[in-house]
């Protein structure tokens, strides 16, 4: 038997680069968790990335995950983009080398040990997991400074 998980991401950044945080929040049912944490020079993308990635990482191979991020970047990158910058080894169209490799290639590691089904919802848009995901995110940076 599966398990059935709600992940909600975000990532933050205050300076682009400069210090920068991770959110998520996790529903099974009625029980809810909470992850974050930060990095004291990265980039918002990196943040964004990261955030799934952990999300994925802290649950048990083989669950059906339906993870909602407002990262364009992130849901195209993994859903429409990734196939052709692995079969390119990991160059672009343009065949220059993909930006954030190294997270790509762990959430591309951490979705196969799962189903995942994406999706979006426009940031700071009243969407309260995704308010709870960014508060989450500026708490990482926020310890940062601790």
């Amino acid at each position: 038997m599966t398990t059935s998980v709600e992940a909600f991401t975000d990532g933050a950044c205050r300076g682009n680069p400069g210090p920068g945080g991770w959110g998520v929040l996790l529903r099974r049912g009625d029980r809810e968790r909470e992850l974050w944490g930060g990095e004291a020079q990265t980039t918002n993308n990196r943040m964004e990335l990261t955030a799934a990635i952990e999300a994925l990482r802290s649950l048990k191979d083989g669950s059906t995950v339906d993870l909602t991020t407002d990262s364009v970047y992130v849901r195209d990158g993994i859903t429409r983009w990734v196939a052709g910058w692995k079969r390119n080894g990991w160059r672009t169209a343009a065949r220059k080398p993909v930006k954030n490799q190294d997270l790509w290639q762990s959430l591309d590691e951490q979705c196969a040990r799962h189903e995942v089904r994406w999706h979006w919802v426009k940031g700071h848009s009243g969407h309260a997991e995704n308010d709870r995901a960014d508060a989450l995110a500026n708490r990482g940076i926020d310890e940062l400074k601790g």
